[in-house]
């Protein structure tokens, strides 16, 4: 698939952060800042928006599994996707903090009748059922969160590294394949990684998709 992007002054302008170099923290708080603006009715067309272009891509055809998140602090509504990927019989799972080894998450088949708590952060997770673990190398695609990313497919999380952790050996078996999801405003010009930071090969927002 060809790249399809906003040159870096676009990037610049969507995102709140002029031309220069900023801290991840710095980052953060200004795309945070920006995610929360979004009206209700732009965030819900967003995300339609958004669902469209992410159930065209080819790869889509093939997946039978895909983990998502529960969307929180104004990130693009995963609620649309969630219900469209069921509607095409796809199974869906959802993360939660792992019980006994810190800083690692499971995956947790997601229905309709899943009971969602709220984990020490307050963001939404699956009650745990040992019968819904789907182990990692059985996820075909995962759409994770991020904060900011660029047109390279550098991703910057929340800090955690839970998802630099849990895609760490993505390539040697081929699956879950890595996609960002994101507003168009958390675009920036440019990410400064990390040896231990996991390049997206696809990130998906309402208007593009980047295909790295």
């Amino acid at each position: 698939m060809a790249k399809s992007s906003l040159p870096a002054d676009a990037a610049s302008a969507n995102s709140g952060l002029p031309h220069g170099t900023y801290s991840a923290n710095e980052i953060r708080k200004t795309i945070r800042g920006k995610r929360r603006e979004i009206p209700l009715h732009l965030q819900r067309e967003s995300s339609l928006k958004a669902c469209d272009l992410l159930l065209s891509l080819a790869i889509i055809e093939k997946v039978k599994h895909v983990a998502l998140y529960v969307s929180q602090d104004g990130e693009l509504d995963t609620k649309p996707l969630i219900e469209a990927l069921w509607a095409k019989g796809i199974h869906t799972y959802l993360p939660r903090l792992h019980p006994f080894c810190l800083g690692q998450l499971l995956f947790l088949h997601y229905h309709v009748d899943t009971i969602l708590v709220s984990n020490r952060f307050g963001i939404l997770e699956p009650k745990l059922h040992v019968r819904d673990v789907m182990p990692i190398k059985g996820i075909d695609v995962m759409v994770t969160p991020l904060v900011a990313f660029d047109v390279k497919g550098q991703r910057l999380g929340m800090g955690g590294g839970y998802y630099d952790r849990t895609l760490a050996h993505w390539r040697d078996i081929g699956r879950p394949i890595p996609m960002g999801y994101a507003h168009d405003c958390q675009q920036v010009p440019h990410i400064e990684i990390q040896p231990w930071d996991i390049h997206l090969p696809y990130i998906v927002t309402p208007t593009q998709v980047i295909a790295v």
